[in-house]
């Protein structure tokens, strides 16, 4: 894949037809969760399964509700990859099997890694009132695959201000800005909120594949319209992009290098055969020590579904 910078190029026409042999843009399912909340599923997508190792994303809102009426998710089990949520609105605790006890404010970040195995909730605090949020997913390489369980919380993320835009580095390193959030795979997560209308032009790494969610307002992607019906995405071969932003709109940029492995994704676990899922699921009904409990959890655990006869891998 050639790394050219189409800023070398002199036709303007001929710019844009050079970058948009790497860009597309798909329509995004909408489903409800919980009392009313509202969310959109961009990964995984039958157009596109990952964005280097990110292999879910769920933009959760924005949303208002009644007190005692927010999220409540009950115990479910998770292998093989980190949750990462994202909060921009609202409060969430989070309770896990390994005893980690946290409430996630807005501009903060929880990541749970559940490698060998974990479980947990999410559960909105009954004097809440709103959420708007980002999950993702990430998937573990294979050598951290079957990692011992961990949680990290981090209340503070760099920011970066330029050209009216601020550059929340969530995950990885850009525009000379490191987070603080531990991943393990060559990956990249920014929020961009504009505060002004503005078009800029944004440094890419070539090696990495992208993908744009609006998570407030609309943007346009070097021509490309996107809304929070759709996402857009890069394949690797970029320098730059250029991005049209309207005050107020917020856009979340993932990027990283394309996952070494095909992954299989089923409920809320990821391995690399059916097998292993299987054997997982299978522990979950049977109450199996691999995924602990959390006793002060008043309610029931979620029930694994049916397991399919055949998967696709994600890739």
């Amino acid at each position: 894949m050639t790394n050219t910078n189409y800023t070398e190029i002199s036709n303007s026409d001929d710019c844009e037809k050079y970058v948009n042999k790497f860009i597309q843009d798909f329509e995004i399912r909408s489903a409800e969760i919980g009392k009313g909340t509202v969310i959109k599923r961009a990964l995984p997508s039958r157009h596109k399964r990952m964005i280097g190792a990110w292999c879910f994303l769920d933009h959760a809102g924005p949303v208002h509700f009644p007190q005692g009426d927010g999220l409540d998710v009950g115990p479910h089990p998770h292998i093989g990859l980190q949750t990462f949520t994202w909060m921009i609105e609202g409060t969430m605790m989070h309770t896990d099997s390994i005893g980690s006890k946290q409430l996630i404010r807005p501009k903060q970040v929880n990541l749970m890694t559940a490698g060998y195995g974990i479980s947990h909730t999410e559960v909105a605090p009954d004097t809440e009132t709103k959420m708007h949020a980002a999950q993702l997913w990430i998937a573990l390489p294979d050598d951290k695959l079957n990692m011992a369980p961990q949680f990290d919380h981090y209340p503070e993320l760099p920011v970066v201000i330029r050209e009216g835009v601020e550059f929340t580095v969530l995950v990885g390193e850009y525009l000379d800005t490191t987070s603080p959030v531990k991943v393990h795979s060559e990956l990249l997560g920014v929020d961009l909120t504009a505060q002004e209308s503005t078009t800029t032009r944004i440094p890419l790494n070539p090696q990495f594949e992208y993908g744009f969610l609006a998570l407030e307002g609309n943007a346009i992607i070097n021509g490309h319209e996107l809304t929070d019906d759709n996402m857009v995405v890069l394949e690797p071969g970029l320098n730059e992009i250029e991005i049209q932003l309207y005050a107020g709109s917020r856009l979340l940029l993932l990027g990283g290098e394309p996952f070494e492995s095909p992954i299989l994704l089923w409920w809320n676990l990821v391995g690399r055969t059916q097998e292993e899922l299987k054997i997982a699921r299978e522990q979950w009904i049977n109450h199996d020590a691999r995924f602990g409990t959390i006793p002060d959890y008043d309610g029931p655990r979620l029930e694994a579904p049916a397991f399919p006869d055949k998967m696709r891998p994600s890739k």
